[in-house]
């Protein structure tokens, strides 16, 4: 795929790894991170009550559900680590990041992608097996779920680039590293 001087690739009206676009991720990354903390805490017994405006005790029942005491780490603590390095990944890399660096782009892309399958699995698990909500728990997974559209943009920028670039006979795998 080919760009234009001002780090537009063909088909795409902007860039695709604009701060604008990566900072409402790294917003939501950041709410992310400290609503699966303060959730993990709680799982911790830093906190003695969790708080939740709609559902009263059903996120005590969620959070301390068979499923989640049997996980070695509070599922919690796993979101906030798994958002921690999501503000992480958002910040890296410029915006020509989507060519330069496309590994980023793709592990970026894998993470987001399976913190919205497990905020999903998250889900199904609170509604059939728990048989209780949890606002904040809710509140997390829609947090993941919104970053997936707008980090399969960039990735989609990137598999382009890369297809160019396997097309023009070049190596892939140091298109991948930057090189």
């Amino acid at each position: 795929m080919e760009k234009t001087n001002d780090n537009i690739p063909q088909g795409f009206k902007s860039k695709p790894s604009s701060w604008e676009k990566r900072k409402a991720l790294l917003i939501l990354a950041v709410a992310g991170f400290f609503v699966a903390l303060y959730l993990g805490l709680y799982e911790l017994k830093v906190f003695e009550t969790v708080w939740d405006p709609f559902f009263g005790s059903g996120t005590r029942n969620v959070l301390n559900s068979s499923f989640s005491r049997s996980l070695p780490i509070p599922d919690g603590i796993l979101g906030a680590f798994g958002y921690l390095c999501d503000v992480i990944l958002v910040s890296i890399g410029n915006e020509s990041r989507w060519y330069a660096s496309p590994w980023i782009i793709i592990l970026y892309f894998l993470l987001v992608v399976l913190m919205a399958l497990v905020s999903i699995f998250l889900i199904i698990l609170q509604a059939f097996i728990v048989h209780a909500w949890c606002t904040l728990c809710l509140l997390s997974a829609a947090l993941s779920l919104s970053m997936v559209y707008p980090v399969l943009i960039e990735f989609t920028a990137t598999m382009h680039y890369l297809r160019h670039q396997k097309d023009s006979g070049k190596n892939v795998i140091q298109a991948i590293e930057g090189k």
